[in-house]
């Protein structure tokens, strides 16, 4: 009796061990769909109060994790344009009086939990606006042999920290910190998170997570990506294969390259770091233009695409009202809602697809992506399918990468006709 009690403890022990293993993320996070409020644009108003009016509609759309670009203070002294960029901040633990106050934040983040919404960060780790209190604090900076602070590329509003500094370390832990155990929200994205020195990260994300286990990171960083996911971030950005999306909106990439990219990312980035897929963000929108200029009318092909191929969908304010102009960075410029642009019904069913079918969960939850061979070379077919204890999930997807009517027949004998840049996604 006792032996068989003991046997059956130890393969409990197992069980569970096993699982905690295989969930290395947060459980709510493997059918997730992240949305990116930039709070200026969002509204006419461009505060928090204001921004809770949209919760309703983005929860609709299937929504679940909300990332906040940068709240804070900005800097005034070598402020860009009128209101300044998000990401030089003067004081870590504030609210920017542009977007309301403390309570107007902490009113929106319970509005936002209430209706089930987990919330995270844009975090600015790597500089700070150049008239931060931190500047007066000796060697937390870089400086130059004459001791004036340092900008990093054509940042000329920012100056950079010296992470060689412990002290700075303490005091930007203890920031994260507040976030967290005072105003609580669910975790970071970080900024340029590659510029930061990774052992900064394992031990702030590590620290962190003692006290929220659950929490979600971003890193806004792929070049990096093997080693910021080890331990710090559950999930990078997918700038690589965004690029190669443009490119073949444009005819300038293909199928071919496609493949390659992934066949790559395979074996140079750990298979369980979520990859964030994306058509546009606030960058790409701003300096390089929207989506439709980029894709033109693949748009909604690559939107498909970014929910098909294993990863993360994200989505920008604007990108499901329909938004079709570069947003001002340093000023107060309203998004576009137009219906003849507007994805809503689009982005509803692509959520509510992957949210039901486990095959299109996030690594290492969903099913890997293999390839379906075809006679035409224009088309990528994929299949991802994901073994059940009761039943199998598989989702099938054939996708004109082309701007002209395309015939396919696939290995398996099933033949499809795609207009320009159209698509097939089968569940079964």
């Amino acid at each position: 009796m006792k032996k068989a009690l003991y046997l059956a403890l130890t393969l409990l022990t197992l069980v569970s061990c096993t699982t905690s293993k295989e969930l290395r993320h947060p459980q709510w996070a493997y059918d997730a769909t992240i949305y990116e409020l930039n709070t200026r644009q969002a509204t006419p108003e461009g505060t928090f109060a204001a921004a809770e009016s949209l919760l309703p509609t983005l929860k609709a759309n299937g929504i679940d994790i909300i990332w906040v670009m940068p709240c804070q203070p900005i800097g005034v002294i070598t402020r860009k344009g009128t209101l300044g960029s998000y990401y030089s901040i003067i004081d870590y633990c504030a609210i920017n009086p542009e977007f309301g106050t403390r309570a107007d934040f902490e009113h929106f983040l319970a509005a936002a939990h209430k209706q089930g919404f987990k919330v995270i960060l844009d975090w600015v780790a790597n500089h700070t606006a150049p008239d931060s209190e931190w500047t007066k604090n000796e060697g937390w900076h870089y400086r130059d042999s004459l001791g004036n602070l340092m900008v990093q590329y054509d940042w000329t509003d920012i100056s950079k920290l010296n992470y060689e500094n412990q002290d700075m370390r303490d005091a930007m832990l203890k920031a994260m910190h507040w976030w967290m155990d005072s105003i609580g929200i669910d975790g970071f994205r970080c900024d340029v998170a590659g510029e930061v020195p990774t052992d900064f990260w394992n031990w702030a994300m590590g620290d962190l997570r003692l006290t929220h286990p659950d929490m979600f990171t971003l890193a806004e960083d792929e070049d990096k990506a093997d080693e910021l996911t080890e331990t710090a971030f559950d999930m990078y950005y997918g700038w690589t294969l965004h690029h190669i999306m443009n490119e073949v909106a444009q005819g300038k990439q293909g199928v071919e390259d496609l493949w390659n990219y992934f066949a790559k990312a395979d074996t140079t980035i750990r298979p369980e770091a979520i990859r964030m897929n994306f058509i546009t963000n606030h960058d790409e929108n701003s300096w390089n233009g929207t989506e439709f200029e980029r894709m033109g009318d693949a748009v909604d092909l690559f939107a498909a695409f970014c929910y098909v191929v294993p990863g993360m969908p994200m989505m920008y304010t604007g990108q499901i009202s329909g938004n079709k102009h570069r947003l001002e960075f340093f000023e107060k410029d309203l998004i576009d809602s137009d219906e003849a642009y507007a994805k809503a019904d689009l982005y509803k069913s692509l959520n509510a697809m992957r949210e039901r079918n486990k095959a299109l969960f996030s690594p290492e939850v969903g099913a890997p992506m293999t390839r379906i061979a075809c006679n035409n070379e224009a088309i990528f077919a994929c299949q991802r399918t994901k073994e059940g204890r009761w039943h199998t999930n598989t989702v099938i997807a054939v996708m004109n990468m082309s701007d002209k009517e395309q015939n396919v027949t696939l290995e398996t004998g099933e033949t499809f006709t795609l207009k320009p840049w159209g698509y097939e996604i089968i569940e079964k």
